[in-house]
């Protein structure tokens, strides 16, 4: 029988332009990009030069601290360039694509067969391991970390993200088995928002607004993280790869990705592989978001770009597109009742008119200011922790009390909604995200 978690914390952002269920083409390039930015907490070397031939699966960079974590090769190709910023920190490393593909043969494996050491070597083997993150930290783990559970989101709820659900449809089978070989390792759990038959795992259904989502809530609900100890979470695209691996015998690292935002001149999903170069069709002065617009990265564009040139993260699951706002001209300004405008506390009147979509714009209305203990983080946060006293711990560099607070339970994307309600207008995933860094230091 399912457990049922139900969550009264939380806000639904209904934008509009979300995906319709239906698959789209996008013009692709024949250049792959692998970000190491994309995986947190790894220091990169590069095992590869340009002019190298590569085949699908073959290891680009790997990891400094733990050189057998490798990071694959989407494609296989030429080594087109090794691209490096200030002081030679690796940004990418982009493959030009053969006409004709060519996988490294890793062998089938019979899942049930294997032991945990067997599944994780068959993952660093490949370069898959890479794509499996853990809390504390929120950062990708290593192979000599001993998870106490495993946990797999497979629901997303933030504003305009992509439907697991279609992007499952025809991988059932991969999913499976990818979930079958974590299971080795420890016990999993998978959060779901609807009925969901898997075996070897445990399903748990929450219900409750967004972010019940978010793996880090589901893993407070669950089954809280004490210091000295780690779970693993690993996001069910990943998971399918995991199980392609094991059923074919190869790096496929295909996934469904939503295109949305009601900038976007068409909306729906595409199957793309990480690291593709995809052009997105989008209205003058849109802001292109790589990732759904709370937790996503802005990607550069020009005001009046009516076709914008994104490259696939590793963990992007959304194409996102809403108005930049840079145009507005609005008359008298705040003081206008804004029937068109989203509020959180009805300061508008637009929430007379019950359930509808918006087109919110991506300007912060309004400065950084002194922050303002009003509760406003915990109304949206359903974690057992106390948010903006965590926050203060953070920016007053005080770690014994961001222990005592949670902070090995949180990642930056936990604050996402806080974020947009904060009346502070204060960067709260990044003052996250320098925390865990600051903290992770002094515990190395």
């Amino acid at each position: 029988m399912t457990r049922v978690i139900k969550l009264s914390k939380g806000l639904d952002i209904n934008l509009a332009g979300k995906a319709e269920p239906k698959k789209v083409s996008l013009s692709a390039g024949n250049v792959y990009a692998l970000n190491p930015a994309d995986f947190e907490g790894v220091k990169p070397k590069v095992v590869v030069k340009e002019g190298d031939k590569v085949k699908a699966g073959d290891a680009l960079f790997v990891n400094k601290d733990f050189p057998q974590v490798k990071f694959a090769s989407p494609v296989s190709g030429t080594v087109k360039l090794v691209e490096r910023g200030d002081r030679r920190k690796l940004l990418s490393v982009q493959v030009e694509a053969d006409a004709q593909q060519e996988f490294v043969d890793f062998g089938k494996k019979d899942v049930k067969s294997l032991d945990a050491q067997a599944v994780k070597d068959a993952l660093l083997d490949a370069g898959l391991f890479g794509y499996i993150n853990q809390l504390p930290y929120a950062i990708s783990t290593n192979p000599e970390t001993a998870p106490k559970a495993i946990f797999v989101s497979a629901f997303r709820d933030m504003p305009l993200a992509g439907d697991f659900s279609f992007e499952l449809k025809g991988q059932e089978a991969d999913f499976q088995t990818g979930l079958s070989a974590l299971a080795k390792i420890a016990k999993v759990y998978v959060g779901v928002n609807e009925s969901m038959s898997l075996s070897d795992v445990e399903v748990v259904e929450f219900r409750g607004k967004c972010p019940a989502g978010n793996v880090g809530v589901q893993v407070n609900n669950i089954d809280p993280v004490n210091k000295g100890e780690i779970v693993w979470t690993v996001e069910p695209s990943a998971v399918i790869f995991f199980g392609r691996l094991f059923n074919t015998g190869k790096v496929n690292l295909t996934r469904t990705v939503a295109v949305a935002g009601s900038e976007m001149k068409e909306n729906g999903y595409v199957d793309a592989l990480v690291g593709q170069q995809l052009t997105v069709n989008v209205d003058a002065n849109a802001r292109v978001i790589m990732g759904n617009p709370l937790t996503g990265k802005a990607v550069a564009t020009t005001q009046q770009a009516s076709a914008v040139t994104v490259t696939l993260g590793a963990h992007t699951s959304e194409i996102t597109a809403i108005p930049e706002g840079n145009n507005a001209d609005e008359i008298l300004g705040w003081i206008m009742p804004r029937f068109g405008q989203f509020s959180v506390n009805r300061s508008y009147f637009s929430w007379l008119f019950g359930k509808k979509q918006y087109k919110l714009d991506a300007r912060v209305k309004g400065g950084e200011r002194h922050m303002i203990m009003s509760g406003e983080y915990d109304s949206v946060l359903p974690m057992d922790i106390y948010a903006e006293y965590l926050i203060k711990a953070i920016i007053t560099g005080d770690i014994d009390k961001q222990e005592q607070l949670g902070i090995y339970e949180v990642s930056p994307e936990d604050f996402a909604l806080a974020e947009f309600v904060d009346s502070s207008k204060l960067e709260l995933q990044r003052i996250v995200r320098e925390g865990l860094d600051v903290l992770r230091k002094e515990n190395e």
